[in-house]
């Protein structure tokens, strides 16, 4: 999936698995990217440069090595307005910050960049915002607001919240990414205040320890969440969960579905708090480096890190879309999250700042409802996590829809499946697909594709523009840029947009305590195994903490898992762990399988039998499976991440039970 200098070609590339592909004509000239290298190639790298796909390694070098004139170009492509321009783009005096000072003296509104019209993107009071459609209302035209119709209700919000709250207050969302999740969002923004971001599926006592880690003094929330035609309760979790003041949509029409308790207030009351109030609206300008955003790690272990936000993260958002996914002014982005991941986020500021529409399903995206909104809304990119395209394999949901529209499609979240991903570019005409792969932490990916490489299926073509990074061996020492290879990652620590702080962890401690020296700067951990192929193309091993050692030999789950998958067609997933015995000795390797007919009978040895061959066919003939056990789903994070760890410590104590009995 790549461009050529002069468009596009088709054929299928002979560097070894994974499959290379060259799908649908893309002019590389006229790709975001394409263009400021025209523009600027000749000029910052000289005779070496000759068009955008020959010189894109050159530049991808020339960006690392020179932040600053390439964050100066970039700002300049985006809806970011300065009430107070920066000193200066990057300072490595202040050597506290081991990432740098960014955009040093700077001062704006985030939230007011997202909401004004912006000659250079074509961006005009009229331009559609936002696009959506409600569960249920799925043969009725798609709705659309306008920027000054988003800024209008935005203002209105803002004004409400200056009735009850002060300036720099924590306040939560704990809801489906709506039209009004999106409007709360800015408008606390807006308004000087500060977002505490909590996803709609979690237990009432994971809603309580965010909460009280943050110290947010209200949530924002729905009554329910409709998802495919059933009623989720969401308000009765948030009041078994804290005790604050809750501001409750109706999930469907203008009433609640549920008793408010003393205090808590509906969100037709909570805007009637702004009545009288000005229409015109005076945004909080704070420094670059202000508090925005409160989002927190999957809280696989212990307690969640609560991970801050400044103004300076979304900006990394808008810029990496920007470069990799190729949003543009008039573009439909639609990638269904939740503003309690970082892809929520990431999925606003992507549009906002680039000038490009947000589209919204309020409801499941798992069936064809919402493939039909794709297509309705006139989806042009369209992004996903992988166990989402296999619900739509599996239902074959796009059957008789029509996706020519979309031009470019992403990933993230986990390891995509390369039949999975081939099926889905099929449906739009082999469109590219481009991988993202990065941390909360860090406000977007270290690596992702680019429409200016050759894509790999499963894989990625290298890092994030202006992030550099280097693998591992086991002893922390770098391995050379050209070598295959597999290990842990080392980031560079200067990164646009990554934390420098942690509100309830040392961060100093969690990113850098024992990572090597590099070229004179700590290197900062993100703890992913990574696998650098022959052709040079990057493939995600898994967590540091999911590798395991069978017979001497390091694997990854990941690795493991990609073989399984395909062992039998009646399976929809794997999982792959390993167990220590009891009396210690070698790990032992057990693959848990989810079917898709999760009703149907299976001979467990069988299946262990052709996982016993696939593995020793395809990865390693010293890998032996112990254990195989079906489950009829995986436990997994809010973000979708599987929880191998759980995995491992349910199938552990079963296994020591057994043993006793």
């Amino acid at each position: 999936m790549a461009a050529t200098a002069r468009g596009s070609v088709w054929e299928r590339a002979t560097r070894g698995p994974p499959p290379y592909w060259f799908p649908s004509p893309i002019d590389s000239r006229q790709t975001n990217l394409g263009r400021l290298m025209e523009a600027n190639g000749p000029k910052l790298l000289g005779p070496a440069y000759k068009d955008p796909i020959t010189s894109f390694n050159l530049f991808y070098k020339f960006s690392v090595e020179n932040q600053e004139v390439y964050w100066s170009m970039v700002l300049k492509q985006l809806a970011v307005k300065f009430q107070k321009e920066p000193k200066s783009i990057l300072s490595t005096s202040d050597t506290s910050k081991k990432g740098g000072t960014w955009l040093q003296g700077a001062v704006l509104n985030i939230a007011e960049c997202c909401l004004l019209p912006c000659p250079s993107l074509n961006r005009t009071d009229d331009s559609t915002a936002i696009v959506w459609r409600d569960e249920g209302h799925d043969d009725y035209p798609v709705n659309r607001m306008s920027l000054k119709e988003l800024r209008s209700q935005v203002i209105t919000a803002a004004n409400a919240l200056d009735t009850m709250f002060h300036k720099g207050d924590p306040i939560a969302i704990d809801m489906p990414m709506t039209c009004n999740a999106v409007i709360i969002y800015l408008a606390i923004i807006l308004g000087g205040f500060v977002v505490v971001s909590i996803a709609d599926s979690f237990a009432p006592l994971e809603i309580g320890t965010r909460m009280g880690v943050s110290k947010a003094k209200a949530i924002f929330t729905q009554d329910f969440i409709i998802r495919g035609g059933k009623k989720v309760p969401l308000y009765s979790r948030v009041v078994q969960g804290s005790s604050s003041k809750a501001v409750v949509i109706p999930a469907t029409g203008d009433y609640l579905g549920v008793t408010l308790r003393n205090g808590d207030m509906s969100w037709k009351d909570f805007l009637c708090r702004a009545s009288g109030r000005s229409p015109i609206y005076s945004p909080v300008y704070q420094s670059v480096d202000a508090l925005t955003n409160i989002l927190f790690s999957s809280g696989t272990t212990g307690e969640p890190k609560a991970i801050p936000w400044s103004q300076l993260s979304p900006i990394r958002c808008a810029a990496d879309t920007w470069a990799h996914m190729d949003v543009r002014p008039q573009d439909i982005f639609c990638w269904p999250t939740n503003l309690g991941w970082v892809m929520g986020p990431i999925a606003l500021y992507a549009c906002l700042l680039n000038g490009a529409t947000l589209a919204l399903y309020h409801g499941s995206p798992l069936g064809r409802d919402f493939c039909k909104f794709v297509q309705d809304a006139g989806v042009t990119l369209l992004g996903s996590v992988p166990s989402l395209v296999k619900s739509w394999k599996a239902g074959n949901c796009v059957k008789g829809l029509d996706w020519t529209k979309i031009r470019v499609l992403g990933t993230t979240g986990e390891s995509s499946d390369i039949d999975d991903n081939l099926w889905l570019t099929s449906h739009t005409s082999y469109k590219p697909i481009v991988e993202c792969c990065g941390g909360t932490e860090l406000a977007s990916s270290y690596i992702q594709g680019s429409l200016l490489q050759p894509q790999a299926f499963g894989a990625f073509s290298g890092a994030s523009m202006s992030t550099g990074f280097v693998i591992l061996d086991e002893q922390g020492t770098p391995y050379p840029d050209d070598v295959p290879c597999a290990g842990e990652v080392g980031l560079f620590p200067l990164h646009f947009g990554a934390t420098n702080w942690l509100l309830n962890a040392d961060h100093d401690k969690v990113y850098f305590g024992g990572m090597p020296i590099y070229n004179g700067r700590q290197l900062r951990r993100h703890g992913d195994i990574i696998q650098r192929t022959v052709g040079g193309y990057y493939i995600v091993q898994g967590r540091a903490d999911d590798t395991m050692n069978l017979g001497g030999i390091k694997t990854s789950s990941v690795e493991i898992e990609r073989v399984c998958n395909r062992a039998d067609e009646r399976l929809l997933e794997t999982a792959a762990v390993s167990i220590k015995p009891a009396g210690g000795g070698p790990e032992h390797l057990a693959i848990l399988a989810v079917l898709k007919d999760r009703s149907a009978q299976y001979d467990v040895n069988l299946l262990k039998s052709k996982f016993q061959k696939a593995i020793q066919k395809n990865l390693n003939p010293l890998f032996k499976v112990s254990h195989v056990k079906v489950v009829p789903e995986f436990p997994r994070t809010a973000s979708n991440k599987l929880l191998r760890r759980v995995l491992r410590d349910q199938l552990k104590q079963e296994l020591s039970n057994h043993s006793k009995l």
